[in-house]
């Protein structure tokens, strides 16, 4: 949806929720999350010492009040305007934004806006200091509250940055001057007030509980307060009552200049909770670990994310604040879209696809001879060239979603929000070689893709439809082959879809097998050749799939990498796990387990006979053989926590000898001279690494600085003492 201009700034938005939602108070021990609301009691976070640990306990004994989800039923939206207005939009079911009402104007901007929880009120914070109670549905001030700390009052130097309305009545705001205030929002009476950061705050959060809250500021700082008790009386057990207060816990910088943006997020692996299941508690640790994300970072559990003006994002456990170090989200997070084809119809030569928000490139890539062998000596990028072969652009009012390019490079699709469209690619051989695409015919009324790949042979197009059914199609007939429906179980393709969207599709070498995977991570084998849906197989341990694809080596063997960072070999054809799984999935190298980043793709090397695969993050890639034992380490291999009815499976792990840093980038297949799960990291972050042939990669990576030098406004970097 697009609002149309209005002429004025916007500084902040809010969207309220219907104000019928149920409250329940449960007693539950799971700590678990759902969608972003508590589906059990809040299990704290541990603090930066003894006392807060004690504090930490006491969150433990206290049952949360719990939300359902709420049900949006005619959802508004605040906008606050520079011009001193508050204005109020209705989201209709088209998902289009209508004017309903505008507040009456304020003297100053307005900087911050939010609803009360029941969407009742409406409070905006603007730059004369003062914060506004509304009547949202008769548009009138109900009262106002006077920000200023110490004397300083209201005023043109006071901006009410960021507003925060919590569950148990309290308005939480954040200022110009550092503070943080606590405010009872059914009066607008001061509470609480902290004066910890050492300028402007901008940004507050609160996780799905209600208990925490956390502030960021101009200082770097990112600082957590929590809802805690205290006794007050005579001693007496009878006389004396306990006080709710918001206290200071601790503080965690990182960020090198201005936070501007802090968020929770839910990581979320299935649609709803099953009510007889039951979730193990993460605890935390004891001690800060320097590399601690996959300690902490769970499914359904809240992380915390800040964003700042040195280009940087930042996760943080909402639950152990202040026992684990940040994660630094890799700072490309959108990853490209590639995709890399070798003996192409065109003389064998490699073509490289790039998707762009409303460009398609093809190129095609050269490589120098003699320089591959030893590529730690080359520079970056001395080792390929590309030479731009064709380019296609989409409406200028549509966005490419979507898009694949053939194996033998002949054919190339993609697809918007509209419909999907197909290629093909051309060569004159005739005089000067010149490059044609020429528009291909495909079946009408066919929806538009989520994901699109071709069989192994070009032949065939699949298309995973927003109508969640996946549509094959004859690229040379144009025709409609099949329709596959996925389903869980047998019988079932008969019946309407009903599961989640389609988000990643590979095919096998061999033409027989298409595995489809969903946003959540559950897997779907289709037999292409008797047009039949083969297995299913549910999500594993909860994760998403980030990479898969099919072996060279045995067409029927299927290889997934999940966002737990775990990697699974099926044996499609017998439904079951593959051999090297079950020895392996569950007792994996330690160095494996701390890869850096989430894995975002894999590539097998063009060779019938190798075992290999490497799996790659933007910030290193890991070189796996299956033919070769698993390499244990001094510290032990962790076991992993994972499906019971998997791990049953398993057998017992192959130790093996230390592990070896990856010198250079040999990546021939020695085994006098390599080890298992070698690793090799990145300088710059890679979005794509691609086998051009045995031993050999390509590695298209993108430095940092050099899409900062893009922006409109360069960020500010603190020069750190040493560096």
């Amino acid at each position: 949806t697009v609002l149309d201009s209005i002429g004025f700034s916007i500084w902040q938005m809010a969207a309220s929720t219907y104000n019928d939602m149920q409250l329940h108070t449960k007693k539950d021990n799971s700590g678990h999350y759902e969608n972003g609301h508590a589906d059990g009691k809040f299990n704290g976070g541990g603090g930066g010492g003894d006392d807060d640990e004690t504090s930490e306990s006491e969150d433990d004994d206290d049952s949360v009040v719990l939300h359902e989800e709420p049900i949006i039923e005619d959802a508004r939206v605040a906008i606050a305007c520079d011009d001193g207005c508050v204005r109020i939009y209705s989201i209709d079911e088209s998902d289009r934004l209508n004017y309903c009402r505008s507040l009456p104007r304020v003297s100053g901007r307005v900087l911050s806006v939010t609803w009360s929880p029941d969407a009742n009120r409406i409070y905006s914070g603007s730059s004369d200091g003062f914060i506004r109670c509304w009547d949202a549905k008769l548009g009138h001030e109900i009262y106002r509250i006077t920000v200023g700390l110490g004397g300083l009052g209201s005023g043109p130097e006071l901006c009410i940055w960021s507003l925060l309305a919590l569950r148990c009545g309290t308005l939480v705001s954040a200022d110009s001057t550092g503070s943080v205030q606590f405010w009872d929002s059914q009066h607008g009476t001061l509470l609480h007030a902290h004066s910890c950061h050492k300028g402007d705050v901008n940004a507050l959060a609160a996780v799905p509980s209600h208990n925490r809250v956390f502030s960021a500021g101009s200082d770097g700082q990112v600082i957590l307060y929590k809802l805690g008790g205290e006794v007050v009386g005579s001693g007496d057990d009878r006389s004396s009552k306990v006080m709710k207060k918001w206290v200071y816990v601790g503080y965690v910088r990182t960020h090198t200049h201005d936070v501007r943006a802090l968020t929770i997020a839910v990581p979320i692996s299935r649609e709803d909770v099953l009510p007889d299941e039951k979730v193990k508690r993460v605890r935390g640790r004891e001690k800060p670990l320097d590399f601690s994300y996959r300690k902490w970072a769970h499914l359904g559990v809240p992380m915390l994310i800040s964003a700042g003006d040195d280009t940087k994002l930042f996760a943080y456990s909402a639950k152990e604040f202040t026992s684990f170090s940040p994660h630094d989200i890799c700072p490309a997070p959108s990853r490209v879209p590639v995709q890399l084809v070798l003996n192409t119809v065109f003389n064998q030569a490699p073509l490289l696809l790039i998707q762009a928000s409303h460009w398609l490139y093809i190129f095609c890539v050269r490589t120098k001879k003699g320089a591959v062998p030893n590529v730690a000596s080359a520079p970056s990028g001395g080792v390929a060239t590309t030479d731009l072969v064709a380019q296609v652009k989409c409406k200028a009012s549509r966005k490419i979603i979507c898009s694949t390019i053939s194996p033998s490079g002949l054919f190339f699709a993609y697809s918007d929000h509209v419909k999907p469209s197909l290629f093909e690619l051309k060569r004159s051989e005739v005089g000067k070689r010149v490059w044609t695409v020429n528009r291909r015919g495909l079946p009408l009324k066919l929806p538009f893709a989520h994901t699109m790949v071709f069989s192994s042979d070009s032949s065939r197009l699949m298309i995973a439809g927003h109508d969640r059914r996946i549509y094959v199609v004859d690229v040379e007939s144009s025709e409609l082959i099949h329709a596959f429906t996925p389903c869980r179980r047998e019988h079932d393709e008969e019946l309407p879809p009903s599961e989640p969207p389609i988000t990643r599709m590979f095919t096998s070498s061999d033409g027989q097998w298409l595995a489809a995977i969903n946003c959540f991570g559950d897997v779907y084998i289709f037999n292409l050749e008797i047009q039949r849906q083969h297995w299913f197989i549910s999500r594993l341990d909860g994760a998403s799939v980030t990479a898969g694809g099919f072996t060279p080596r045995n067409s029927n063997v299927l290889i997934i990498s999940t966002s737990s960072n775990q990697i699974y070999a099926f044996d499609v054809e017998a439904k079951q796990l593959g051999e090297w799984s079950m020895r392996h999935t569950f007792v994996l190298p330690r160095r494996y387990q701390e890869f850096p980043g989430e894995v975002i793709g894999l590539s097998f090397p063009p060779t019938s006979n190798s075992s290999s695969v490497i799996i790659y993050s933007a910030r290193a890639m890991c070189l796996i053989d299956f033919g070769m034992p698993v390499d244990g380490d001094n510290d032990g291999d962790v076991v992993n926590g994972q499906d019971s009815v998997l791990r049953k499976s398993r057998n017992p792990p192959i130790n093996g000898l230390l592990k070896r840093r990856l010198k250079g980038h040999d990546l021939e297949t020695k085994h006098s001279g390599r080890k298992n799960f070698e690793f090799c990291a990145f300088r710059d972050p890679v979005l794509f690494v691609g086998h051009l042939s045995k031993n050999s990669v390509l590695i298209i990576d993108k430095p940092w600085m050099e899409v900062v030098k893009t922006f409109d406004a360069q960020p500010v970097h603190r020069h750190i003492f040493g560096t």
